[in-house]
């Protein structure tokens, strides 16, 4: 299969927010009919992969085992020739037409899908080294992950904007990769007290959990993205970035070792505040694996 040569789509994009590629009358249908996928699905995509688009399948041809290593058992391996309807992230230009790998499952009977010739997908992906616009490979890309390509719908797309709209804002919720350290301190009163949890990010900056117990025995608590350690601010909302970095980020139990020079007690306070805060988050739902690495 060949790909044609096509003309590339100028500009170098971040995210194309405010320019929406879905109609006035789809973005309401969005709102009234919630996306298949659950908000750590998208969000999943959506921070690993460089490239994401909405696309138009051209055509695509089921691979021989022989020449799909690796693929998963109940699942065949797809090559695709797609034409970009709208490039919602990415860097540098893109090709109108691009080709790509797909692994999809197969259906009950154990027959490869079927992909139709102009069928809408949103597809998560990155360049291909070595590339250069104006050559036959110019529309060459890698989906993040082997089936990084997602059936198309307004409702999705919007969601997707969303959540790219919120990881491109100053001071964007990192992600998170575990507890550095913490402590638990009763307060003056008591049955009150105080435990605080810092946590290691991607990227370095600083996040912490802090949790306020009252005499009563109520508790409050507080996540902080960034220097100051405030036990006032807001508890991160449900399918936001920072509920997402939170709820899927954090390990499901405190490992007591980070607790270090705190008493036992007082180490046990801790953990039961930290399942108030994970309590509070809810499960990190998913419908998909996410994509490695």
């Amino acid at each position: 299969m060949r790909l044609p040569h096509a003309a590339a789509i100028a500009g170098a994009l971040t995210l194309t927010v405010g320019i929406p590629s879905v109609s006035a009358m789809q973005r309401t249908e969005a709102t009234a009919a919630a996306s298949p996928y659950t908000y750590a699905d998208i969000a999943d995509l959506a921070t690993a992969a460089p490239i994401a688009l909405h696309a138009r399948i051209h055509s695509a041809a089921a691979l021989k085992a022989e020449r799909a290593p690796g693929v998963a058992a109940g699942h065949t391996r797809f090559y695709v020739e797609a034409d970009v309807v709208s490039l919602i992230r990415g860097r540098g230009p893109l090709a109108a037409r691009i080709s790509y790998l797909v692994d999809l499952p197969n259906d009950a009977r154990g027959k490869a899908a079927k992909l139709k010739k102009k069928q809408p997908v949103l597809l998560f992906a990155r360049p291909v080294a070595g590339t250069a616009a104006g050559t036959s490979s110019t529309g060459s890309v890698q989906l993040i992950a082997p089936d990084a390509q997602l059936p198309w719908d307004a409702a999705t797309e919007a969601q997707l904007r969303a959540i790219l709209t919120e990881l491109v804002k100053p001071g964007a919720p990192p992600a998170i990769t575990g507890i550095a350290n913490g402590f638990h301190v009763p307060g003056t009163l008591p049955g009150e007290g105080e435990t605080q949890l810092f946590l290691n990010t991607a990227t370095g900056d600083p996040v912490s959990l802090t949790v306020l117990t009252a005499a009563d025995g109520s508790r409050r608590w507080a996540a902080a993205f960034g220097e100051i350690v405030d036990g006032s601010a807001a508890v991160p909302a449900r399918d936001t970035l920072a509920w997402y970095r939170l709820a899927c980020g954090l390990p499901r139990q405190l490992p007591l070792d980070k607790l270090a020079g705190t008493a036992p007690a007082d180490r046990r306070k801790a953990a039961a505040d930290y399942a108030v805060i994970l309590g509070a988050l809810g499960e990190c739902t998913r419908t998909r694996k996410p994509p490695e690495g």
